[in-house]
């Protein structure tokens, strides 16, 4: 009867071991989940001047509601969310006080959509407009984990508690290495507003963007927080060449440049045969921009003939364009150790900076390079020639030609048939 009961009792602690080895992995692949987790802080202005009606009929505030409403409905659930205010509880005159106001709405954490919408309906336009001090408790809101970081600050005013300049807040920040980005929306065309947002978001290497109507706050917002739940992949510092012999030679890769308005940057790509180069590029107008603008990529020989070309146009309505090319590289039957092929990419531009917008340092151009096998001869319409439109083209010229013999001939045969009769 003792023997039992200690055989049971051995079971019984076996199984609550295996159960503690079991439970103890899980937790820590959750702890490593949530340490990975990206963050997103969002900070509102709650200043007075957000009473204003110039957001669709309605006033910034009620925009500012509503956007927030559908970006909690559209969050992804692996970003952690919170939201911070700046001038949304003290209404009085003592700068002192109103230059300390902003509180954290929301914490940055696991979403519970109800009770963030929750809190955002209390919200009611109040006070000053502390951007310094909220983008320095900003920061802290996000400190800990290893994912990515980003505040998207949203505001209708230049911050109203100098010295302590939100510029130098923003470098501070950029300075501490914690990997940090700070997007910007401006509420308000107002040029030192503007200048003011612009170098925040410069500092960190973040976006700044003018918004002016309540789909566009929304549409702009989602994209920011969806941007920051992207996977984390650190490009490669480069710098391209002013011509094709002095470009930096560029392997497969994520990589990062800044280019000038109306300035062109060359880079080179070794192809070897049988492989095929896929080249894309952005640009990000962190600043504000004059509508219509263009980005031209372009694949040149290293004696100068273009190959192939990539191109996209821009009227102002985004904040990032790209595009991009393909070449294959024909594979060689008779000598299997030919040398690879030189590609020069040329990458030009036709930005140009609004009125009073600093054109120094260029604007940030992701490159984006992969050199992969090429396309089989059976399954590939690019190896025939068919992507640069030759055989395409001489096949439309056979087909024109044809027809033109059949209509001769039925033309011919009508005639003489009418003739006869």
């Amino acid at each position: 009867m003792i023997r039992t009961q200690r055989l049971a009792a051995g079971v019984c602690a076996l199984l609550a071991a295996l159960a503690s080895g079991i439970a103890f992995p899980a937790g820590a692949v959750a702890d490593e989940t949530t340490a990975l987790a990206p963050k997103v802080d969002l900070v509102l202005d709650v200043s007075g001047s957000m009473r204003t009606k110039d957001m669709d009929g309605g006033t910034r505030m009620a925009a500012a509601k509503q956007a927030f409403n559908e970006v909690l409905d559209a969050t992804p659930e692996e970003v952690q969310l919170g939201i911070r205010t700046l001038g949304a509880t003290y209404p009085g005159d003592d700068r002192k006080t109103g230059c300390k106001d902003t509180a954290q709405l929301y914490p940055v954490g696991p979403l519970d959509r109800t009770e963030a919408k929750a809190a955002v309906a209390t919200l009611s336009p109040t006070g000053w407009t502390p951007i310094g001090p909220a983008l320095l408790k900003a920061a802290d809101d996000l400190q800990g984990g290893e994912g990515s970081k980003r505040i998207v600050l949203i505001s209708d005013g230049e911050d109203t508690c100098a010295p302590l300049d939100p510029c130098e807040v923003a470098r501070e920040i950029a300075a501490k290495g914690i990997g940090l980005t700070i997007d910007t929306l401006g509420l308000v065309p107002n040029t030192k507003m503007r200048a003011q947002l612009s170098c925040i978001a410069e500092a960190t290497g973040g976006t700044y963007t003018s918004v002016e109507h309540t789909d566009d706050l929304t549409d702009k917002v989602n994209q920011l927080v969806d941007r920051a739940a992207d996977p984390v992949v650190t490009p490669v510092a480069t710098e391209g060449g002013s011509s094709c012999p002095k470009a930096p030679t560029l392997k497969s890769g994520l990589y990062t440049d800044r280019e000038e308005f109306g300035q062109q940057r060359w880079y080179r790509v070794d192809v070897d045969p049988g492989k095929e180069l896929r080249a894309s590029v952005s640009v990000a107008a962190d600043r504000t921009m004059n509508p219509d603008y263009g980005l031209l990529v372009r694949a040149f020989t290293t004696h100068g003939r273009e190959i192939v070309r990539g191109e996209a146009a821009g009227g102002g309505r985004t904040d990032v364009i790209s595009t991009g090319l393909r070449y294959p590289k024909a594979d060689s039957d008779d000598d299997d150790d030919a040398p690879a092929e030189t590609v020069c990419l040329l990458v030009t531009n036709s930005f140009s900076a609004a009125s009073g917008v600093k054109t120094t340092p260029g604007m940030p151009v992701e490159l984006t390079v992969d050199v992969v096998d090429g396309p089989s001869q059976a399954d590939d319409v690019a190896s025939f020639g068919l992507g640069r439109g030759w055989w395409l083209l001489g096949a439309l010229v056979l087909i024109g030609f044809l027809a033109g013999l059949v209509w001769g001939w039925l033309s011919r045969w009508r005639v003489a048939v009418w003739r006869t009769n």
